[in-house]
C-alpha cells in the first residue's frame, strides 16, 4: 500500500516535471536574433560576478539565448581586471566602455 502511495507520488513529480520544461520551452523568452544583456558595472565591480552567475544560469539552463555586455561605467582597475577576467572566461560575455556601448550592441566593437 505504502509502495504504491510512494509510486504514485514519483510519478505525479515526474509528470509535472515533464510539463514544466515543456511549458517553459514553450513561453521562455529565448532570443532569436541580436539579444542582449547590459550589466553595468562600476567602482571594484562589487555585483559582478553574482550579476553574470545569474544570467549564466538562464543561458546554461537554455531559458534565454543572449550576449552578456558588461558595461564599464567607471571601474577602477581591479574592477576592471575582474570585469577582463570575467569576459575572458565566457565567449558570451563581452566588456565594453559606456561611450561605446552603441557599437558593442552592433558587433563592431569590443573593448
Amino acid at each position: 500500500m505504502i509502495g504504491k502511495a510512494v509510486l504514485a507520488l514519483l510519478a505525479a513529480a515526474g509528470l509535472l516535471a515533464i510539463g514544466w520544461l515543456l511549458l517553459g520551452a514553450a513561453v521562455a523568452p529565448v532570443g532569436r536574433g541580436s539579444v542582449y544583456a547590459v550589466v553595468p558595472a562600476s567602482g571594484d565591480g562589487e555585483r559582478l560576478e553574482q550579476d553574470l552567475a545569474g544570467l549564466r544560469w538562464l543561458r546554461k539552463g537554455g531559458m534565454a539565448r543572449f550576449t552578456v555586455v558588461i558595461a564599464d561605467c567607471g571601474l577602477s582597475g581591479q574592477g576592471r581586471r575582474l570585469a577582463e577576467l570575467l569576459a575572458g572566461r565566457d565567449r558570451g560575455v563581452i566588456l565594453c566602455a559606456i561611450d561605446d556601448l552603441p557599437a558593442c550592441l552592433g558587433g563592431e566593437k569590443q573593448v
